[in-house]
């Protein structure tokens, strides 16, 4: 091989030698870049799994006393009317005088395991009277809150209070597949 020869193979071979370092190095640069993608999804992943396995206990708890609280399906006009007489009831049992029931239509989105009945009342009674109605409206046991209320003093006689309140009933419609019970119970292990 003569001299020009082994220069041309050199360079031949150099220019290889760059050629396969630049390819080299971006497929390099291409499989770092994705292994970082992994890597950042497998931590993303780990902190949530993180996440979950923190706030396990309370959702536990959660469930476990929405499995013991759950109610018998329904249909949304009759838990309205029984929202509506235990409201009136209990205004009577404390003395207040019921100057305006009104029944609200229900909150049934599609899909959702539980449905809302809603009743608005205006009453008139004293401070210890409402409180004792109030406290008996709120039944968080009972999957019943009072999700507004407006007070005002009486117009006619001071020692009164006037009180707008809206209760709701949380209940399972009639006819729907009873899987939320069964969910809400905790798995053994």
């Amino acid at each position: 091989m003569s001299d020009r020869e082994k220069k041309l193979v050199l360079l031949f071979g150099l220019a290889a030698f760059v050629l396969l370092n630049v390819f080299g190095i971006s497929w390099y640069k291409k499989y770092k870049l994705e292994l970082s993608k992994k890597v950042s999804k497998a931590e993303s992943s780990v902190q949530v799994a993180e996440a979950y396995q923190n706030s396990y206990a309370g959702v536990e708890e959660e469930m476990i006393w929405l499995g013991d609280h759950f109610p018998e399906p329904k249909a949304g006009q009759t838990v309205q009317a029984e929202l509506q007489q235990f409201a009136s009831s209990e205004a009577s049992k404390n003395t207040l005088t019921v100057k305006r029931p009104k029944i609200l239509p229900n909150d049934e989105t599609p899909g959702a395991k539980f449905h809302r009945a809603r009743v608005e009342f205006n009453v008139t009674g004293t401070e210890a009277s409402l409180y004792r109605w109030l406290d008996k409206l709120q039944a968080p046991d009972s999957l019943r809150a009072i999700t507004g209320m407006r007070l005002s003093p009486d117009t006619k006689d001071d020692t009164l209070i006037e009180c707008t309140v809206t209760v709701e009933q949380w209940y399972v419609p009639q006819g729907a597949v009873d899987e939320s019970a069964d969910d809400a119970q905790p798995v053994e292990e």
